[in-house]
């Protein structure tokens, strides 16, 4: 059997497995999606949004890229963005990156990557921001770590200057934006306390108005 066979007996098996266990289960599925998060992460097999949380098909509306970047040039994530926030009518953003990235730490050296490097330029950017933090710090797994932290939280202010969130704040919606570091080595996530929930939180250039 290949493994593009493999992967259909597997689809099969698992499609067979939900329905024993939550009869109609596709059916209600395909007929609705009222997922009330936005996962915004890094494209990582290692990473699955779903998974680590314990959340069905159906739960939480992805979007993923290289190093969970949210660059206000990238009509794909903004894209998502509108989609997710003004559609579907998440609660929750969720940024989540994770230790060990190899996107944030390619960025963190001088090597050449290739077309990938123009991407990598937005991690870049976050390093020079706080540049002076990394000084002290020798170990590279150390250093590695904080600048996946501070890569999440640097996108989930990407998110919160955005118009379509100020667009909903201003409505009144419910909408919450959080910052997170999954584990690869033991599964579990770091909540950064970088959340952000209202226009009062986000700096005030930004803070658009009519």
């Amino acid at each position: 059997m290949s493994d593009i066979q493999e992967l259909l007996k597997n689809n099969k098996e698992w499609a067979e497995q939900i329905e024993k266990e939550n009869p109609g289960f596709f059916k209600t599925l395909s007929e609705q999606q009222s997922p009330k998060y936005l996962w915004i992460g890094c494209s990582d097999s290692r990473v699955p949004a779903n998974q680590i949380t314990g959340l069905m098909p159906g739960e939480v509306f992805v979007h993923r890229n290289v190093a969970n970047v949210v660059s206000h040039s990238d009509l794909n994530c903004l894209s998502v963005l509108q989609f997710a926030v003004e559609v579907l009518k998440v609660e929750h953003i969720i940024v989540c990156g994770h230790y060990g990235c190899g996107g944030v730490n390619a960025a963190l050296t001088n090597k050449k990557h290739g077309f990938i490097d123009n991407w990598l330029s937005n991690i870049k950017n976050v390093y020079l921001k706080h540049e002076t933090k990394f000084k002290p710090i020798k170990n590279e797994q150390e250093r590695s770590n904080l600048m996946c932290e501070l890569n999440v939280i640097e996108q989930v202010s990407n998110v919160c200057r955005t118009t379509t969130v100020q667009d909903a704040w201003d409505r009144g919606q419910s909408l919450s934006v959080h910052g997170w570091c999954y584990g690869l080595e033991n599964g579990l996530i770091t909540d950064l306390k970088a959340t952000i929930s209202s226009k009062k939180q986000v700096p005030a250039i930004f803070n658009y108005e009519e």
